[in-house]
C-alpha cells in the first residue's frame, strides 16, 4: 500500500467528507480510492476482457474475401 500526503482546500475536504458519508466509508482514504476508481472507469481506457480478446483473435483468423466495389460483391452473392 502506498501512502501519500495531500494538501486539500476547504472545498475539496468537504467534498471528501460528503463522499465518505454518502457511501458509508470508514475514512477519507477510502473516499479518495473511490473517486480514483470512478475516474478510471469514466475517463481512462478500460481494459478489454480476456473473453473479448479471444473472440477478436478468432475473428481476425477467419477467412475474408476482398471486394473493390459493391458490384463485385453483388456478382458473387447472386
Amino acid at each position: 500500500m502506498v501512502q501519500n500526503v495531500f494538501n486539500l482546500g476547504e472545498r475539496e475536504d468537504r467534498i471528501l467528507n460528503i463522499v465518505k458519508a454518502k457511501f458509508g466509508l470508514k475514512n477519507k482514504s477510502e473516499a479518495v480510492a473511490l473517486l480514483v476508481k470512478s475516474y478510471e472507469d469514466t475517463f481512462l481506457e478500460p481494459e478489454l476482457k480476456p473473453e473479448y480478446i479471444e473472440k477478436l483473435d478468432k475473428i481476425r483468423k477467419g477467412k475474408y474475401i476482398k471486394f473493390n466495389s459493391i458490384e463485385e460483391l453483388r456478382k458473387i452473392t447472386n
